[in-house]
C-alpha cells in the first residue's frame, strides 16, 4: 500500500490515496501503521476517497482503530494532498466527512499548498447533541459544568465547557498547561461518565485576549501536538465565558493556529499549514 506521510502543526497522519489504493480493513490497518514501534508511526489513518457530493471525501481513524467523525488538522492535509498530486485543479475545493461537507481555501506558493482556511461550521453546545450526560442539567449549553476527577485515591474539582465541532469536545481552563500529568488525568476526562462516546479534552490557559496556550488529550490515540477541532472548541469555550476576543491565536505544542468565531453566521474558521513528511509504501 503506498501512503504519504503529512501533519498539521504535529498533528500526523498516514494518508491514503483510495482513488488508487484498496482497504481492506480499515481499522486494522490504522492500528498497525499508526504504531510508532512497529509501524511508520502516527496519530491515526486517513483515507482520502472520492465522493458523490463533494470534491473528495475524508475518512479518519485514531491510532486505536476507532473512527472519528472530523479532524480539523487532517483535513487542512486532505486539501494539500489533492491539491498537490493533481486531484483537483482548484483553490476552493469541498471535502465530505461524517461531520458534514467542509469547504477549504487553499493559499498556494509555487503550485504547493502551504496554508488552508477552513469553514468548520457552526459550535454546537447542546449537551445532548454533543453529547454529555450531566445528572440534574437543565441548562441549554453546557457552560462550566462541574467535574470530579479521581486520580490516585483523591477527587480533584475541575470545571469543563462541552462543546462540538462535529466531534464532542470538554474544555478546562487551568493556570499553567505544561505543569499537567496528561498521561495520568487525560484517560479519566476521556473515559468520564459525563460523555457516553468518550471526549477529547483541552486544556486551556488564557494568555490575554488575542491569545491562549492549549494542550489537548483526544480520545483514541492519546496527547497529541495539535488538534484543530479542539482548537476551534477552545476559542468557543473563551469567548462564551467572557475571557478572549472573536479571533484567537492558539499555541499548540506543534504550532500555532488562527482560528476566529463569525458570531453573525455562527461559524467558525480555522487557518493553519499544512506539510508533507514523507512518501512510501508498506505491506499490510
Amino acid at each position: 500500500m503506498k501512503f504519504t506521510k503529512m501533519h498539521g502543526c504535529g498533528n500526523d497522519y498516514i494518508y491514503v490515496n483510495c482513488f488508487e489504493e484498496t482497504i481492506i480493513d480499515f481499522n486494522e490497518t490504522a492500528r498497525k501503521v499508526s504504531d510508532r514501534h512497529f509501524g511508520i508511526g502516527s496519530d491515526g489513518l486517513i483515507a482520502i476517497c472520492p465522493s458523490d457530493v463533494a470534491d473528495c471525501k475524508m475518512r479518519m481513524f485514531n491510532s486505536d482503530g476507532s473512527e472519528g467523525k472530523m479532524c480539523g488538522n487532517a483535513i487542512r492535509c486532505v486539501a494539500k494532498y489533492v491539491y498537490d498530486n493533481k486531484l483537483v485543479d482548484k483553490t476552493t475545493i469541498t471535502v465530505d466527512t461524517l461531520s458534514g461537507i467542509k469547504t477549504l481555501i487553499l493559499h498556494v506558493e509555487n503550485d504547493k499548498v502551504q496554508s488552508v482556511v477552513v469553514d468548520m461550521g457552526e459550535p454546537i453546545l447542546n449537551p445532548e447533541v454533543i453529547p454529555m450526560a450531566i445528572p440534574n442539567h437543565a441548562e441549554p449549553t453546557a457552560i462550566n459544568v462541574p467535574i470530579q476527577i479521581e486520580l490516585d485515591g483523591q477527587i480533584y474539582d475541575y470545571e469543563i465547557t462541552g462543546i462540538s465541532m462535529g466531534n464532542p469536545h470538554g474544555v478546562v481552563f487551568v493556570d499553567d498547561v505544561h505543569a499537567l500529568d496528561l498521561e495520568k488525568i487525560g484517560p479519566l476526562f476521556e473515559h468520564h461518565p459525563y460523555f457516553p462516546d468518550r471526549v477529547n479534552t483541552e486544556f486551556v490557559h488564557v494568555i490575554d485576549r488575542q491569545n491562549i496556550d492549549m494542550r489537548v488529550w483526544e480520545r483514541g490515540s492519546g496527547e497529541t501536538l495539535a488538534c484543530g477541532t479542539g482548537s476551534c472548541a477552545s476559542v468557543v469555550a473563551c469567548i462564551v465565558n467572557g475571557y478572549t476576543d472573536d479571533k484567537v491565536i492558539v499555541h499548540l505544542l506543534g504550532g500555532d493556529l488562527e482560528i476566529e468565531y463569525d458570531r453573525a453566521h455562527n461559524t467558525v474558521f480555522m487557518t493553519g499549514p499544512a506539510t508533507t513528511i514523507c512518501t512510501g509504501e508498506i505491506d499490510v
